[in-house]
């Protein structure tokens, strides 16, 4: 095994980033396409506020937010093998979620769709629309996300 890379979406810390925008972290990467170079820092529950993101930049320093990557990176130690994260950013530093999604958690920390859905039934006009959006969002930087990996060498 020559590796392990943890990818997948990323909430924006530093306010320079876009929807879309490659985040790197970890050495070994190469791509024709523009990315960030960067510390991206694993919670255990979504950074929901921007001033949350931006209390987060400032006290770590990290370009990004995600969920996922300590749990692999700590199997790639186990393993002895290199670790990359690659993430793509799919909510900017200045946008609020239109839900805390972290009230909407099952037991074992996964998201529960229909209460996440019952929800924004009940705040129709801000988090359905905010839903649409993060949904759009998400969509656009898969595709950069894809198209990074198409082009890319680790």
């Amino acid at each position: 095994m020559d590796g392990i890379v943890s990818t997948g979406f990323c909430g924006a810390l530093d306010p320079s980033l876009g929807i879309g925008d490659i985040v790197v972290s970890g050495d070994g990467v190469a791509s024709p396409r523009p990315f960030v170079q960067g510390q991206i820092l694993s919670l255990d529950r979504v950074a929901v506020t921007a001033a949350e993101k931006r209390n987060l930049h400032e006290v770590t320093g990290a370009v990004a937010v995600e969920m996922e990557s300590d749990a692999v990176a700590l199997k790639a130690r186990e393993l002895g093998v290199p670790f990359r994260c690659i993430k793509v950013v799919s909510d900017t530093a200045a946008e609020d979620m239109p839900l805390d999604f972290n009230r909407y958690r099952d037991s074992s920390g996964r998201f529960s769709r229909p209460r996440i859905a019952f929800a924004a039934v009940f705040r129709p006009f801000t988090a359905i629309p905010g839903l649409l959006r993060l949904d759009r969002n998400c969509r656009h930087a898969a595709d950069k996300l894809g198209e990074f990996f198409a082009d890319c060498q680790l």
